[in-house]
């Protein structure tokens, strides 16, 4: 493995987005690569539940010089439905497979939602490869602070995928923020849906199915950005602060927006995570049991003290 990308990445575009097919560990992975002038390791992105890669196109494209990778999981997307259901531990082999096979030797992460999971379990398992960790919109598995019944019953199948009028009336219950003011963007949102299949979807419900990173989110010890919607009806906001709390280098920053912040704002979020990657100020600081007890109280304190600030927030928008 190099330090640097393969040899047939060095002819790419700057800015470009690229799409191969490639086969890691017998599993066929559609991927697109957003090619980039930073010397920063390049990042790979973790998608949300159903999503194709092309979701996250307005992402890519308002990134100024990162280099990065995303790839549909087995079953979303160009990439076929594999024979048996996974875990989130056989997503972060194929992509740490994936990553060698493109030849990096060291790579910045990023989740969104329930590919912030997926990111979470990478740095754990892959800790010599994940430099830095991104957590948009995300939480620490079964262990999270839940949305509402109404929520997430909503987001029990993929039918906001198949059926753009479901999405259309459904769009602003589940992901907040901007998609409740502005319904054009969850046509342009709809428009860029494809390739979703029910048991593909069922297959991403069963991975995270009893999956938590409690446990180990104190081991972690890549920098972190956990970024949250202060609207967002799907993954409360407490989640971040209880990540942010547990992780010992990490920090939070709040987005004034819903769930799908990195889509309705892109520009914002790119710029927001661009900058700490690029940040050569930043330093890993070793964390002792005393100070990872303290950020554990503080985690609790965070959840049950906040539980009514969201509330109040969700009421004040009624």
């Amino acid at each position: 493995m190099t330090d640097g990308p393969a040899e047939g990445n060095l002819v790419a575009t700057p800015r470009e987005i690229e799409t191969r097919q490639i086969v890691i560990g017998g599993q066929l992975l559609q991927v697109a690569i957003r090619h980039g002038s930073g010397p920063q390791p390049p990042l790979l992105l973790f998608n949300g539940i159903g999503a194709n890669w092309e979701l996250a196109k307005p992402f890519l494209e308002a990134l100024t010089s990162t280099t990065a990778i995303i790839f549909d999981v087995p079953g979303v997307g160009g990439s076929p439905r594999p024979l048996l259901p996974y875990r989130p531990s056989t997503l972060a082999r194929l992509a740490a497979g994936l990553v060698a096979e493109l030849g990096y030797a060291e790579i910045d992460v990023a989740g969104v939602s329930w590919g912030g999971g997926i990111a979470q379990q990478f740095a754990h398992q892959y800790p010599k490869l994940c430099r830095r960790l991104v957590l948009a919109a995300t939480a620490p598995g079964v262990t999270m602070v839940p949305a509402s019944p109404a929520v997430l019953w909503k987001m029990a199948t993929p039918r906001r995928y198949t059926d753009k009028d479901y999405m259309n009336r459904i769009a602003a219950d589940i992901y907040g923020g901007a998609f409740r003011d502005d319904p054009s963007l969850i046509d342009r949102h709809a428009a860029a849906m494809q390739g979703v299949r029910n048991l593909g979807y069922l297959y991403q419900l069963l991975a995270m199915s009893g999956w938590t990173s409690l446990p180990w989110l104190w081991s972690l010890p890549q920098q972190t950005l956990v970024l949250m919607g202060r609207d967002d009806p799907l993954v409360a906001p407490i989640n971040g602060h209880i990540l942010a709390a547990l992780i010992p280098n990490a920090e939070l920053q709040m987005i004034d927006d819903g769930h799908l912040f990195i889509v309705t704002r892109p520009a914002e979020t790119a710029a927001v995570i661009e900058a700490f990657l690029a940040d050569a100020s930043r330093r890993v600081e070793p964390s002792s049991p005393l100070s990872r007890t303290a950020n554990l109280v503080r985690g609790l304190v965070s959840t049950f003290g906040g539980r009514g600030d969201a509330r109040s927030q969700q009421e004040g928008r009624k």
